[in-house]
């Protein structure tokens, strides 16, 4: 079932809502303009007949996955050591990439929930040797989903043709909103080397070729301005509205998830998405779990265990995620590796820039 969602001031929004500090959700705070960047995608009626029948299910099965591009040398982080198991200063030290199930987080001061459970299973720790991160990462979770609820009809495959002619696949979610019609995913997923991204279709709940729920054409795409002029990867966020199909809206068709900003870091993380590039193939819904930590390398982004490959940019990563039911609420998306540490997915943190794109797009119109 959809809901319409309204920020509330100091008040905690009920399970597929929104949840922000009453004194984030003014965009511009302290004299920082925080408006995202948006543009057309198919606005006429005509256009969007072309784009749907475009996808074929040929040309969705031969989509190359999309990665996004590796950090630029000038985006340091300046977040602390503390909570990152892979960076370290100084000597030798261990640390635990142990994947875990379940949630051990507490209720913050903006969280409505949170879930529970027992750890499935842990790996041994590993030595990293100092800040150049000389490691070797254990392989780490990339397992298909199983357990059903409401993540697989909220989560699909994203398609598009880039500027030089490839047809693309990323991943994406359906969240709550006013329109019920809002796609997130990354930046690099809408625009990518200077260029925007055409032909984009959202495909809920994707299963080995089929679009049990049809293919959604976006209408109108949003980004953070450091995105889309720099391709500052701490900033790689993007929200698509897409068309009514059939008359009825997104959400109403698939549900929503929820999406929280400005929440603590290092929390039990879910990631979700379809990795398309070896060993995976774009034909399944693949998840990852685990607490997150902070990039201390190059970006302020938020690091987690996770083997999934190409394709995977821009699912979802839930906080306060309920295995029994599928649901939790969005606070990253899948966004970038590097080459060293091919095993640990970065996504970037949801703070009041990613909240004006989520506010921008959920009160666009969807027509």
């Amino acid at each position: 079932m959809h809901r319409r969602v309204v920020l509330l001031s100091a008040v905690a929004l009920a399970m597929g809502g929104a949840l922000v500090p009453a004194s984030a959700a003014q965009a511009g705070t302290a004299g920082v303009d925080r408006r995202p960047v948006g543009w057309a995608g198919a606005d006429s009626w005509a256009e969007r007949r072309t784009v749907s029948q475009y996808w074929t299910s040929q040309r969705m099965q031969g989509a190359q996955p999309m990665s996004a591009p590796a950090p630029r040398r000038g985006i340091q982080s300046d977040r602390p050591t503390q909570g990152n198991p892979w960076a370290t200063r100084g000597t030798s030290a261990q640390r635990d990439f142990s994947s875990q199930r379940g949630s051990s987080s507490q209720r913050g001061s903006w969280s409505f929930r949170g879930s529970s459970g027992p750890a499935r299973s842990t790996a041994p720790a590993r030595t990293v040797q100092g800040v150049a991160l000389q490691a070797v990462v254990p392989n780490s979770p990339g397992l298909r989903w199983t357990d059903g609820g409401a993540v697989v009809r909220s989560t699909g495959r994203v398609f598009f043709t880039t500027a030089d002619g490839r047809n693309s696949s990323c991943s994406g979610t359906a969240v709550t909103s006013a329109n019920e019609s809002v796609v997130m995913t990354a930046g690099h997923c809408v625009k990518l080397n200077g260029a925007a991204h055409r032909n984009w279709v959202f495909v809920p709940a994707f299963d080995n070729g089929r679009a049990p729920f049809g293919a959604w054409t976006a209408t109108r795409v949003l980004t953070t301005q450091q995105w889309n002029a720099r391709e500052d990867i701490n900033f790689d966020i993007a929200a698509v509205v897409v068309a009514p199909l059939q008359e009825r809206t997104l959400t109403d068709v698939v549900g929503g998830q929820g999406v929280a900003f400005n929440q603590p870091r290092q929390r039990q993380m879910f990631s979700f998405g379809y990795p398309a590039a070896a060993p995976f193939n774009g034909a399944r819904l693949i998840y990852c779990s685990g607490r997150a930590f902070d990039d201390t390398f190059m970006t302020r982004d938020l690091g987690l265990r996770c083997d999934m490959t190409g394709g995977s940019s821009g699912g979802p990563w839930f906080q306060g995620f309920d295995e029994s039911t599928g649901t939790g609420w969005l606070n990253s998306v899948n966004s970038f590796k590097y080459d060293f540490a091919p095993n640990v997915m970065f996504g970037p943190f949801f703070g009041d820039e990613a909240m004006a794109v989520y506010q921008a797009a959920q009160n666009a119109d969807a027509l």
